[in-house]
């Protein structure tokens, strides 16, 4: 254990330094609440809706956060060492290549609570944001949402040849969900077009889940969306697992 703590705070200090993935995990979600509650304040989103702008966005900001981790921080970083054989040399110690790769998504894990935590705090004290749901629902939600990010942020490093491959997926991949799943604006506001589109992507369906279980929701009404986030997490899991096995890259 101590020897994993200490490969932990070695994570912890890398990550701390790429000012990407920090900048992307605790500040630009915060930047984008500040932006639209200027903007919108907590009024409701649209005429007869049940919660307010803040109240709608707050959540899917905390999937912005699971995004920035799960899809470019965790995979870029699995990719970097992967390309650059330190993996390889991990194997040769003691510690071996499974310690670092746990501590890489353990370091993940935590920024991303971190993140969400700060995210809550200053919606909050400036916008009054209200979690109506229960504790249990909230954290399922959270954790089916980031088990779905890391997953298929895991596949994408299976699949990229290198780290620009990998790079490319995670960018066009996250940046594609960002915008057309709600996480910034909220969904209610597409067109139907861009909602037929939007069902293809898992961060829609994490986005869909978080709000409803922040305005109160059950998660008896989130069957749909938490099989699919389940199922994407499987899916992503194993096939990655077995590329991983069958390419021998790390």
């Amino acid at each position: 254990m101590k020897r994993f703590m200490i490969i932990c705070k070695m994570e912890l200090l890398l990550f701390l330094r790429d000012f990407f993935s920090l900048f992307f995990t605790l500040i630009f979600p915060v930047m984008m609440l500040l932006l639209f509650g200027g903007i919108y304040g907590n009024s409701p989103v649209f005429p007869g809706a049940r919660i307010g702008m803040m109240d709608s966005s707050v959540p899917a900001y905390c999937i912005m956060v699971t995004g920035v981790t799960g899809l470019m921080a965790f995979p870029l970083t699995l990719a970097g060492y992967k390309e650059k054989k330190i993996y390889k040399r991990f194997d040769a110690t003691p510690a071996g290549k499974k310690s670092i790769m746990l501590a890489q998504a353990a370091v993940n894990l935590a920024m991303t609570f971190i993140g969400i935590g700060i995210l809550l705090a200053v919606g909050k004290l400036l916008y009054q944001v209200q979690i109506r749901g229960t504790a249990p629902a909230v954290w399922t939600g959270l954790l089916f949402s980031v088990a779905a990010m890391f997953s298929m942020g895991f596949l994408f490093t299976a699949l990229g040849r290198d780290v620009k491959t990998t790079n490319l997926l995670c960018y066009l991949f996250y940046f594609v969900m960002l915008f057309l799943s709600g996480a910034t604006i909220p969904d209610q506001l597409f067109p139907d077009q861009i909602k037929k589109v939007a069902a293809f992507l898992p961060m829609t369906y994490a986005v869909d889940l978080m709000q409803g279980i922040f305005a109160g929701d059950g998660l008896s009404r989130y069957g749909r969306e938490l099989l699919v986030l389940g199922a994407v997490t499987a899916g992503c899991a194993a096939l990655g697992a077995v590329l991983y096995r069958k390419k021998d890259w790390t």
